[in-house]
């Protein structure tokens, strides 16, 4: 009995916390992209606000957190999971400014940053409206 609910927790992990883990990852990779622009599509460049970019990328960690924190686990930390993904995607994007402040050719800012912890608000909150039980 104990080996199903091992494998049953292990299978929790993975299916909830792993794709946190890797967009997490690529967004890492992304920011120690000394010219990130040319992985991008031109038109985003031309016709999207970088604000906005941060926004919606985080939006996705945003949704991917409470997607986590919410099913991945339990208890009172899933009972606050909307509190939790917002926290900790805004705590990621703090990190991110910080890495990118010694990335070559990179700027770091609190504007950034901000616009971070809104898209994980906005993707947090979409997911629990989306999903509400």
């Amino acid at each position: 009995m104990r080996d199903a609910v091992r494998q049953d927790g292990m299978a929790q992990v993975l299916w909830y916390w792993v794709p946190v883990a890797l967009y997490a990852g690529l967004i890492f990779f992304m920011s120690a992209q000394s010219h990130p622009e040319e992985q991008l599509p031109s038109f985003l460049l031309k016709d999207v606000s970088d604000k906005v970019l941060h926004t919606v990328e985080y939006a996705v960690l945003g949704a991917l957190c409470y997607r986590a924190f919410r099913w991945g686990v339990s208890g009172w930390v899933a009972s606050r999971a909307l509190l939790f993904a917002i926290v900790t995607a805004s705590l990621y994007g703090m990190t991110d400014e910080a890495h990118q402040f010694f990335v070559p050719f990179r700027e770091s800012s609190w504007q950034d940053w901000l616009a971070d912890t809104i898209g994980a608000a906005i993707g947090a909150l979409s997911w629990r409206f989306l999903r509400s039980e």
